[in-house]
């Protein structure tokens, strides 16, 4: 490894969540949930505890269940919402009691486009005329809600929001302004075609991470920040968040850090250009190249996995697989791999220029289809062939790491 460290990111892409379950027929009681939903919804819109409260579930231990609820509204209250609703994608009555598959929808007042979208699941009881919340957790495979964590600090950047649970304001505050570097940067690389903006969610460790991704944390020890949205998306697809893991991502110096933001703000950017079409190679291997442009730092220094195995005599036979970038490998081999991404993308930039660079990603994402999308890209933008880029990009391994 160089000194000052190695940076990992990525892209994760979170396809709709949507449910497909529908009402039991002659069911009248999924309307009436729903409209409670509605109000509870209202509620926290409007900043009113009490009636969030009016939708949670009378119980044994009244003063248990509301504090919950309580404590959850009251995490809210530094979050910046434009926009907040449940729709109801599934409901299954049994006598008073009900459980509903639900998608949450909210938007953060002056950063989102469109609003960022999450399964639910929650339990109801129905008492008297009305249903109420029993319990509302995160649908199968969905994640946490930063605000299920702990209460939210809010730090507004100049073009970013940093939102974290269990950090201080000062520490928010050099996560804002790293952020607003990364926006810049990224746009005088891909141009100013986005939202030229960036959330980012900083929970209290690398446990808060991988709850915020339906994950576990082993998962993602290793890795510093990642990048949900929904790839291919279009301006109505669901938001993207940067969300840090601070044991990772404190352990880097100052100019790792920086690269971390620049890396996942150019995910943002690019979201909706890539698609099932593009590889892992691409997508990492760009990020990376827009994370360390303008930097002084040699192929050696942000390559070290890679020049071991070809100072070895071990040159890869074939550019990175999807593969390769699995958070279950190998930490040689996954650095290897983004290793290999960054130095097809440097090459591209040096031998076609930067402009070529951007547009052969854009032909990759639009390909639709993954089979031949580097291939036609490859002819169609930079004139030349799979067999021969892969023998190119080998040679400069070797001239710039052997």
């Amino acid at each position: 490894m160089a000194g000052f460290g190695r940076v990992l990111g990525c892209l994760l892409v979170v396809g709709a969540l949507a449910g497909c379950g529908s009402a039991v027929v002659g069911d009248s009681g999924r309307g009436d949930a729903q409209r409670m939903l509605d109000r509870r919804a209202g509620a926290v819109l409007e900043r009113d505890r009490e009636a969030f409260l009016g939708t949670e579930s009378p119980t044994a231990d009244p003063r248990k269940q509301l504090a919950t609820g309580a404590a959850e509204f009251a995490n809210l209250r530094n979050v910046p919402l434009a926009s907040w609703s449940y729709r109801i994608t599934s409901f299954r009555r049994t006598g008073e009691h009900a459980t509903a598959g639900a998608e949450l929808r909210y938007q953060v007042r002056g950063q989102d486009r469109a609003p960022v979208t999450s399964g639910r699941e929650l339990r109801l009881v129905h008492r008297g005329r009305h249903w109420y919340v029993a319990s509302d957790e995160p649908a199968r495979k969905s994640g946490q809600q930063l605000w299920e964590q702990g209460p939210v600090r809010a730090v507004k950047g100049r073009r970013s929001l940093v939102l974290g649970v269990g950090q201080s304001t000062a520490g928010l505050r050099a996560y804002a302004r790293l952020a607003d570097e990364a926006v810049p940067a990224v746009s005088r690389a891909w141009g100013t075609g986005w939202a030229g903006r960036v959330v980012v969610y900083v929970p209290r460790s690398v446990k808060g991470m991988a709850g915020l991704l339906g994950s576990t944390d082993g998962d993602y020890r290793g890795i510093a920040a990642v990048t949900t949205g929904e790839a291919g998306g279009a301006g109505s697809a669901p938001a993207d968040r940067v969300i840090v893991n601070p044991d990772a991502y404190g352990l880097l110096g100052d100019f790792g850090r920086q690269v971390v933001l620049t890396h996942e703000t150019t995910h943002v950017a690019t979201r909706a250009h890539t698609t099932a079409a593009t590889p892992l190679w691409l997508s990492e291997g760009y990020a990376d190249f827009v994370g360390y442009r303008g930097s002084d730092r040699t192929a050696a220094e942000v390559a070290p996995e890679l020049r071991e195995e070809v100072a070895a005599g071990r040159v890869p036979a074939a550019l990175p697989a999807d593969a390769d970038f699995g958070f279950g490998q190998n930490a040689e081999r996954l650095a290897r791999a983004y290793e290999g991404g960054w130095l097809a993308c440097r090459m591209i930039a040096e031998r076609w220029g930067e402009e070529r660079l951007r547009a052969f990603y854009r032909a990759v994402g639009a390909h639709g289809t993954r089979a031949g999308a580097v291939e036609d890209a490859l002819r169609d933008v930079l004139h030349t062939d799979l067999a021969t880029f892969t023998r190119d990009w080998r040679a400069s391994l070797r001239d710039r790491l052997g």
